[in-house]
């Protein structure tokens, strides 16, 4: 039973960590959009005409860009609030799994964790499960050969090592 509740208390902890990097950044470009550009947008009116002002044009393009961005983060916060943690397998690959996997055509081992958009950084291992990569690791277990179609072309893993969400 005290298993059950520290695994739940560690995926609950995962959650909550995303969600707080997400509210930061969110948090950050509300900062941006309206304190630091609008000062930016009101400097470059100083100088001026408009129609021919790069600094007026630069701080207008980013303004908008800003505001797509926060856009599309409180999407992903919104979404990940519905993901249900407790339906990620327990002896499966999903969310928070650890892979030590052998790619079968360097014969080289390679370690991944499967984590959300905001968290991958593939220099670090930790892929996206979104990613093509990612995506073919979802549901597979130890021993599974895994065929990925990747931009760079076709490649095949066999999973040597799997801990989940709840193993770690």
């Amino acid at each position: 039973m005290a298993d059950n509740t520290q695994s739940g208390s560690v995926k609950a902890e995962a959650g909550e960590a995303i969600k707080r990097k997400l509210e930061d950044k969110i948090a950050r470009l509300d900062h941006e959009l309206n304190v630091e550009l609008p000062k930016e947008i009101g400097k470059a009116r100083e100088h001026g005409d408009l129609s021919e002002n790069a600094e007026y044009k630069f701080a207008k393009e980013r303004q908008h860009y800003v505001a797509m961005q926060m856009q599309g983060l409180r999407k992903r916060l919104s979404a990940l609030s519905l993901v249900n943690l407790s339906k990620i397998p327990r002896d499966k690959a999903g969310f928070g799994s650890h892979l030590k996997v052998l790619d079968l055509e360097k014969d080289e081992e390679v370690s991944y964790q499967l984590v959300t958009a905001e968290e991958s950084d593939a220099a670090q291992g930790m892929i996206s499960t979104t990613s093509p990569i990612g995506r073919a690791f979802l549901g597979k277990q130890e021993g599974d050969v895994v065929n990925v179609r990747t931009p760079a072309g076709a490649r095949e893993f066999e999973i040597v090592q799997l801990k989940t969400i709840y193993d770690i």
